[in-house]
């Protein structure tokens, strides 16, 4: 009877013993639970907190610390986060028969030159930067001697398809970086849906190219201009009111220049001028210089001599006004400058720059 008795006893201890252990065992694995979950829960905080402090940080950066435009472009004067030195520059012979139009990429250019060929025809010369993207430019045509003279101030890439003898015998000199579509047909292309001689194109992508080409072969150095003087366009009222215009050979080849205050620029008749997705548009300079010089014709083609180098009388329209001057380019090499009355050289508007001759 004892030991019954101290059988059950000793069964209701080790149930006992046992319901303590389970729920010992249970609450301490809820504690280990618990543990992992705030050990979680806290790294997890931690994690998020690091990304929203540096997602504070680039917002913080971004919003305090704006882009500062303190520098002026060396071609055009526009404010930039830095100044590039010595940047390539191309120069593209551009038609301005009116068979040739509608011209593409001319609104773009940073400078454009515009003098008389054959029977008093203009053509230009349009330049672009290494930092600009245009896909297609032209139509391109042939060299003349006067447009390697201000082609060589620049250093520049001059394209173009062919040239007069006048203008291959200065060019074969060998101061001219150039780039003759009759020997380096793969930086051009043909149009289909013109005729030619009107329908020669590149891009600045093929002309980045080639000058890569030569920089990989150790055969181009980098290039060396002069700049100009840069100011901001003059604040005026509306309804200021300018018109001028250039008598190349009349009525088609009259370049007719309104100014107009909305833009602080002066538009241009040309009205042929479209973009690479077919759509029309303006062509818009902050200056416009008139550069007056001795023209004579050559022969009976009607080929022209124009001088470059030295001084002569200048016009520089902008703001709605007319600045009375001189233009200066003592060598090829140098860059031509205008000058006021009292000799000081003559500050450009920031933009785009187009010169009459």
């Amino acid at each position: 009877m004892k030991q019954k008795k101290l059988h059950i006893k000793t069964r209701k201890r080790v149930r006992t013993f046992t319901r303590r252990q389970s729920i010992g065992l249970v609450l301490g694995l809820a504690g280990i639970a618990l543990a992992f979950l705030f050990a979680y829960l806290f790294f997890n905080r931690l994690h998020k907190a690091e990304n929203v402090q540096s997602a504070g940080e680039n917002v913080s950066a971004s919003s305090t610390s704006p882009v500062m435009l303190n520098e002026r472009d060396l071609l055009t004067g526009v404010f930039v986060e830095h100044a590039k030195p010595n940047k390539q520059i191309y120069g593209v012979m551009i038609d301005e028969h009116v068979d040739a139009r509608p011209q593409t990429g001319v609104d773009q250019a940073f400078l454009v030159i515009e003098a008389p060929v054959e029977a008093g025809i203009p053509r230009l010369l349009a330049f672009f930067s290494a930092d600009q993207k245009i896909d297609k430019i032209g139509p391109v045509r042939s060299a003349r001697p006067y447009f390697v003279d201000w082609v060589n101030e620049f250093d520049a890439l001059y394209a173009h398809v062919g040239g007069s003898n006048e203008a291959l015998d200065k060019i074969s000199t060998g101061i001219t970086f150039d780039l003759n579509q009759f020997w380096h047909d793969a930086q051009f292309w043909r149009a289909q849906d013109r005729y030619a001689p009107y329908n020669v194109y590149s891009s600045t992508d093929l002309l980045v190219e080639y000058v890569q080409k030569k920089k990989d072969s150790g055969h181009l150095s980098n290039p060396l201009y002069g700049v100009w003087k840069f100011k901001d366009a003059d604040a005026l009222p509306d309804g200021v009111r300018q018109k001028f215009s250039i008598v190349y050979f009349a009525p088609e080849y009259i370049t007719t220049w309104s100014f107009d205050s909305s833009v602080k620029g002066y538009v241009s008749n040309n009205a042929s001028v479209v973009r690479e997705d077919k759509t029309s548009t303006q062509v818009i300079a902050n200056n416009v210089a008139v550069v007056l010089t001795d023209i004579t014709v050559m022969d009976k083609i009607g080929r022209r001599k124009i001088r470059t180098i030295g001084t002569g009388k200048a016009f520089v329209f902008q703001d709605g006004k007319k600045i009375n001057g001189t233009w200066k380019k003592p060598s090829i090499t140098e860059r031509l400058r205008f000058f006021d009355a009292k000799g000081e050289e003559i500050s450009m508007n920031a933009g785009v720059t187009w010169i009459e001759v």
